[in-house]
């Protein structure tokens, strides 16, 4: 990802979002007036939520790196199809001056 001008990638500032998100939800239900059993539920349905968007992200980063790999397979061909071409070009360049020396 992206570094801004102090170093720190979009994805740092996006995980420390998160967990200070989760650290602020986290408290905010241990100092409510509900029951034990309604903040267990709460904090389940939270955990769920919270499992559920790390797999997107899982997903997401998943496509970004295949798709990432895919074109650097493309990059490699092409730069491998042009330095076989100049090699071969500098070997018929080599030839035709070999022939030219033999023939002088």
């Amino acid at each position: 990802m992206a570094n801004n001008d102090n170093g720190v990638s979009a994805g740092t500032v996006l995980l420390s979002f998160l967990a200070g998100a989760a650290v602020g939800a986290g408290a905010a239900l241990l100092m409510s007036p509900k029951t034990g059993k309604e903040v267990r539920e709460k904090i389940a349905s939270l955990t769920e939520d919270a499992v559920d968007k790390i797999k997107e992200y899982v997903v997401e980063a998943q496509d970004k790196i295949m798709t990432t790999i895919e074109d650097g397979k493309g990059v490699l061909k092409e730069k491998k199809s042009i330095l076989s071409s100049a090699l071969e070009a500098g070997k018929e360049a080599m030839e035709r001056e070999k022939e030219k020396y033999r023939g002088a």
